[in-house]
């Protein structure tokens, strides 16, 4: 190896310039990511500059180890790449460095190969233990020889499980909040290495004493695995705290605080001043989707007491059609809380105890409550939220694709006729529940994302569905078709689409309002 001087000579920086970060969107609160351009989200803890900036010169060996250690870690982003690979390193120091890494890669390779012929080993001896219980058991009866080694495969193969068990390394991950079932806290069987890689960001990121928030965003843009969904939305939402010391007292306080609130107004839903309310919420509900989930009497119960209770505490609004389906997301994803079934909307909740069902309510609540703090003039007197986002969206339409709006107009379809019912349910009632979720996952990691994203989500659906609107021709058809989109089979490939078009159209509209303006 040369010396401390020479290394000095050959560690000279090529002046590369470390690739600048896409401007902000209006209202952004963090750097903004886009999903088109990125294949991975930005590594946690990096802040890309605005404007190109040249590295400092390395002046010793020590000094650039410390500056690349993480060049060979898993995740790091294309930028980091780049930019070193933009360097002029010494051969000698790259061929080092390079026969470390077949090292430890080959090294990684013996500990695999030494594991497996381990295993292979116990299922020898355990296929040797069945022959010789089924040597024994030829002397008894045949039908006691058939129960005998029945029984005997039985504690055989419990043996051998925890055998295995115990030989395999063993690893304890505490929980992410109190009262988590175990399931969400181990890796799902099935997952592919990227969803797997992603769960273990996620409780890395979680599991840290206080949740960095602009990066539990930025890793939630794409989708949140749905082991780490409750909490996540939680802290998205604004109902916990960063902090995870803060996180179970919080909970107690909320949660008691919104029983304070039923014992309180709750019995007065028969009042003349409320009648009306209340038996509105008690039609609206049975018209909620998924259907099994909303014929179970104990939701019912549930949903309407949520309801009721945000009614009577926001007078300015009152309750409103369409906020009735704004619960149903929280209350499934919070009860993924608690069980282990692909089918949420299909369990029956009242196998759950009480005390589980009102944490899931009183969570389902105030999640609800800040999600409405933001478009709560969507449901004001004549909603004038929801008047002024259809016109918004009109406006977009005709400048992304003239053509779509022209046939519109043509035959006399008004925005209204089609879109009011996407504002005012979120586009609940135009895809599957799961795709709801999805949505929501990145509205909730987006600025203002239910309040201004929604928008430009709302105008890419739309024209996805541009060649089945031309096609039309005639006033009825076009509406039919516009109030029954064929969405009944999408998953998250499409809604990722969506959201990554919906993106684009933000990226290009947001920051220059006049694009769309006539």
């Amino acid at each position: 190896m040369a010396s401390d001087g020479g290394r000095k000579q050959f560690w000279k920086r090529s002046g590369a310039k470390v690739p600048g970060s896409i401007q902000h969107v209006y209202g952004a609160q963090h750097p903004p990511f886009d999903p088109l351009l990125h294949g991975t989200l930005i590594k946690p803890g990096s802040k890309p500059p605005t404007t190109p900036v040249k590295l400092k010169k390395v002046s010793t060996f020590q000094e650039f180890e410390s500056n690349t250690s993480d060049a060979w870690d898993l995740g790091d982003d294309d930028d980091e790449l780049l930019a070193i690979a933009a360097e002029n390193l010494n051969t000698e120091v790259v061929m080092e460095t390079a026969h470390k890494v077949i090292q430890n890669h080959s090294k990684l390779q013996e500990q695999h190969k030494f594991q497996e012929e381990h295993l292979q080993e116990e299922k020898q001896v355990e296929s040797a233990e069945l022959t010789s219980v089924a040597c024994t058991d030829n002397r008894l009866v045949k039908s006691v020889s058939e129960g005998h080694t029945s029984s005997s495969s039985d504690n055989t193969s419990e043996n051998f499980s925890m055998q295995r068990s115990q030989s395999l390394p063993q690893t304890s991950t505490p929980p992410l909040v109190s009262g988590m079932a175990d399931n969400n806290t181990s890796v799902t069987p099935g997952l592919t290495e990227r969803e797997a890689s992603r769960l273990d960001k996620f409780k890395h990121l979680l599991l840290g004493p206080n949740t960095n928030l602009e990066e539990l965003r930025k890793l939630s843009w794409s989708g949140i695995p749905k082991q780490v969904r409750p909490i996540a939305w939680k802290l998205l939402s604004g109902y916990l705290p960063a902090n995870v010391d803060r996180r179970e007292s919080t909970l107690q306080r909320k949660r008691k605080e919104y029983f304070a609130f039923v014992e309180q107004y709750y019995d007065s839903r028969n009042d003349e001043n409320h009648q009306d309310t209340y038996r509105q919420i008690h039609i609206d509900i049975p018209r909620m989707s998924p259907e099994v989930l909303r014929l179970q009497p104990k939701v019912t119960e549930i949903f309407e007491r949520i309801l009721f209770i945000w009614a009577i505490r926001h007078p300015a609004s009152g309750y409103v059609q369409g906020i009735n389906d704004l619960v149903t997301p929280f209350f499934v994803v919070f009860i993924c809380e608690y069980i282990d079934e692909e089918e949420v909307e299909n369990f029956d909740v009242s196998n759950l105890p009480e005390e589980v069902l009102q944490n899931i309510e009183a969570d389902s609540y105030w999640c609800m409550s800040k999600l409405l703090d933001g478009i709560q003039d969507n449901y004001t007197f004549a909603q004038p939220g929801i008047q002024k986002k259809v016109k918004m969206l009109e406006e977009l339409v005709s400048r992304i694709d003239e053509q779509v709006h022209r046939h519109l107009d043509q035959h006399e379809v008004k925005y209204l006729q089609f879109a009011f019912r996407w504002m005012n349910n979120l586009l609940m009632r135009e895809v599957p529940l799961r795709c709801t979720i999805r949505l929501w996952d990145t509205y909730q990691s987006e600025p203002e994302g239910f309040s201004h994203f929604h928008l430009y989500v709302c105008a890419a659906f739309l024209v996805r569905w541009r060649k089945e609107i031309l096609e039309e021709k005639d006033f009825q058809e076009l509406l039919i078709f516009l109030q029954n989109l064929p969405t009944v089979h999408w998953g998250n490939e499409e809604i990722s689409v969506l959201l990554a078009e919906a993106y684009r159209l933000k990226f290009a509209f947001a920051d220059a309002p006049n694009h769309y303006k006539k």
